[in-house]
Formats: C-alpha cells, structure tokens, sequence
C-alpha cells in the first residue's frame, strides 16, 4: 500500500469495505481509540480526532500499528 496523504473516509473504507462511510469511519475512530500506543503515537505526530486529511506519516504508523489494509 502506498504510503501518502488520505481522506479519512479513504482510509476506513480501505480497513471496512463492506460498511458504510459512516460506519466504516466510526469504527476506524474506535479503533484508535483503544490502542493507546497507536493513538499516542499519532498524537506526537499531530493526529487531531477532527482532522480529515491524514499526513504521510500518519497514515505510515496507522499501518504499523493495525497493518495494511
């Protein structure tokens, strides 16, 4: 997968293609959310919950952490 900036709607969909927008969207949030050495990890990269656009090396450790989709 290659490594650039993403929509957040692009990367859930990515991770839940059988799910809606939204709901593929909610879940990626949840995720995060419960892998604390993820979330911290974007945290010190400037991952806010409300941004929309993911920078390269944000979405290099949401790969990481949970894996390619």
């Amino acid at each position: 997968m290659k490594i650039q900036a993403y929509y957040t709607k692009e990367l859930a969909a990515m991770y839940f293609p059988n799910s809606t927008t939204r709901a593929a969207t909610t879940q990626l949030k949840r995720w995060i959310q419960r892998n604390q050495e993820l979330k911290d990890a974007l945290l010190s990269a400037n991952y806010e919950a409300s941004q929309r656009i993911w920078t390269p090396k944000q979405v290099d450790l949401l790969f990481r952490y949970l894996g390619e989709p």
